[in-house]
Order: structure tokens, then C-alpha cells, then sequence
């Protein structure tokens, strides 16, 4: 399974998305606002917990932040950029 689709099962189960699929979810969807999968500022807190619990990643600048979590692609690259995952 690629780090993507392990991200988009990661987000689905511990945001507790409902009405969503992993296959509905692009690698480049945005996913906070009304373009995107549409989380919000307290799933952005779950996500980064999220990628603490599973891969040992920390995010601590916001700018950073914003720029990690635009995307499961831009997630993924970070994930790979701090543990060397394929």
C-alpha cells in the first residue's frame, strides 16, 4: 500500500469521516475548505496528532503547517522527507 492511501485510511478512521471513501479522495485534493474534503481547524489538531502517533513526524511551525496539510500528496512528502518512508 502506498504512504498515500495508508494517509487517506489514516484520516477517514481517526477523523471518523463518514461519508467519504479512500478512493474519493484525490493525492492533490485540498483537504480543508469547501474546495477539498472539507476538515476543519479541529481535525488540522487531530491530523497532527495523527502524524505523531504513526509516524513519529512533528509539525511546530505554522507556516510549515499550512503547507504540510494542504494535501494527502503534501503530507506524504513531508512523512518521507522526515522518516525516509517509500
Amino acid at each position: 500500500m502506498s504512504l498515500e492511501n495508508e494517509l487517506k485510511e489514516l484520516i477517514i478512521k481517526d477523523l471518523k469521516l463518514v461519508d467519504i471513501t479512500p478512493e474519493e479522495i484525490k493525492d492533490d485534493d485540498f483537504l480543508f475548505g469547501d474546495e477539498g474534503i472539507g476538515l476543519d481547524s479541529l481535525d488540522a489538531v487531530e491530523l497532527v496528532v495523527l502524524l505523531q502517533k504513526h509516524y513519529q513526524v512533528e509539525t511546530k511551525d505554522l507556516e510549515e503547517s499550512r503547507e504540510v496539510f494542504t494535501s494527502v500528496k503534501t503530507l506524504a512528502d513531508y512523512v518521507r522527507s522526515k522518516t525516509g518512508a517509500a
